[in-house]
């Protein structure tokens, strides 16, 4: 494999409180993720003690209010962070994209005694979530979801099965959309579900194309009941929750499409400058430094992009459509530069003894995950020109 190190990327940062903690999460996955990322990824690891490592340097929680527990930073630091972390593991990055997603209801819209009582735990205390809302039977269409939660006193007794749930059977917390009344999106609420209740379960993780570290699986509710306690906002409420905690999760998955499109682009100019043909490094060919100029080119619009929308979010203004823009067009680019990386390794970039092929297997997911990039098109839409069948 080619020894050049591939330069940090020149971020932007508001405060040197954020360029200390870049520093921090650099020097962490550089010792304690990258090393080992290919053989785990191979092996179908899940990285525990990586994310124990992560709780423990308050990177689980970054932004999250101090007084639970969490780093109070803004979207526009924690992106980078996640972009930062995906670039040398997105096993690592998506897990905190999804565990982030997964405390958003409890942070957002829970009581002040349901925080106290469980945010500490969730963004410092070594735990971690997962996110259940898709079902086998309802992906895009998730207001079409089938699993109940009936009343029973005070508790709600959950029955069903999620599809698709990052960390599925490992996570210590699921966030869970269930239905408590009518058909479609007003018929839903939000719940939180300890990961060891009577009744849950979870089935053998698929098996994936990539990020094989990264345990996908189906979830099933069987009987499982939950205090009334755990309910998260109003009854009904859980699919706007839903909706929203998406918006914020959208730009998790577009700053790690662009991780995993830089960590491509350094492999590929790296590989470039050390490979000779005809006499010459093959980054003297000038059609091969387009295609470097053009990966280079659209990572850097996707991260301008991703951190507008934070930018907004910060601030306090709409930004649904702009982190659909981010999402399409960051996954998107990461699937084209994983492309384009594997092609300039030629052969090589077909083996595993390079990771372009990992990278490439991994940013397929990037345009599935958290909303299709087809949905993603729908919303932007929707912006623009109203919704369908006025």
């Amino acid at each position: 494999m080619p020894d050049r190190a591939p330069q940090p990327v020149d971020r932007q940062l508001p405060t040197d409180e954020a360029r200390d903690l870049i520093s921090l999460v650099r020097d962490i996955a550089q010792r304690e993720i990258a090393p080992s990322a290919a053989e785990e990824e191979d092996a179908g690891r899940f990285p525990r003690e990586v994310f124990t490592l992560l709780s423990d340097s308050g990177l689980l929680g970054l932004p999250y209010d101090a007084e639970y527990g969490g780093g109070e930073q803004p979207y526009e630091v924690y992106l980078q962070v996640l972009e930062e972390l995906a670039a040398a593991r997105l096993t690592v990055g998506l897990g905190v994209s999804v565990h982030t997603l997964a405390c958003y209801a409890l942070a957002a819209h829970g009581t002040k005694e349901q925080q106290i009582e469980h945010l500490p735990a969730m963004l410092g205390g070594g735990l971690l979530g997962a996110y259940c809302l898709s079902e086998p039977a309802s992906g895009s269409d998730a207001a079409s979801l089938r699993t109940k939660a009936v009343r029973d006193g005070d508790d709600w007794v959950l029955t069903g099965t999620k599809a698709w749930t990052t960390h599925g059977g490992i996570a210590d917390f699921y966030t869970v959309m269930a239905r408590t009344g009518e058909e479609g999106p007003r018929g839903i609420t939000a719940f939180l579900v300890p990961g060891d209740a009577e009744g849950l379960s979870a089935a053998v993780p698929e098996k994936k194309m990539g990020l094989k570290g990264s345990p996908t699986a189906q979830v099933h509710l069987d009987g499982v009941r939950v205090p009334d306690a755990r309910r998260l906002g109003d009854e009904g409420q859980g699919f706007a929750i839903a909706l929203s905690a998406l918006d914020s999760g959208r730009l998790g998955i577009a700053a790690c499409a662009i991780g995993v499109a830089q960590a491509a682009l350094d492999e590929a100019v790296s590989y470039a400058a050390d490979r000779r043909q005809f006499g010459k490094p093959i980054a003297d060919f000038q059609g091969l430094r387009f295609m470097l100029a053009d990966m280079a080119t659209q990572i850097e619009a996707g991260r301008a992009l991703y951190l507008t929308a934070a930018r907004l979010r910060d601030a306090g203004l709409p930004f649904a459509k702009q982190a659909a823009m981010a999402k399409l067009h960051c996954t998107d680019t990461a699937m084209r530069a994983t492309t384009d990386a594997v092609q300039i390794l030629g052969g090589y970039g077909y083996t595993a003894d390079f990771p372009a092929e990992r990278y490439m297997r991994e940013a397929k997911v990037l345009q599935i995950v958290e909303g299709t990039n087809q949905i993603q098109r729908m919303v932007i839409a929707r912006h623009l020109a109203g919704p369908e069948g006025r």
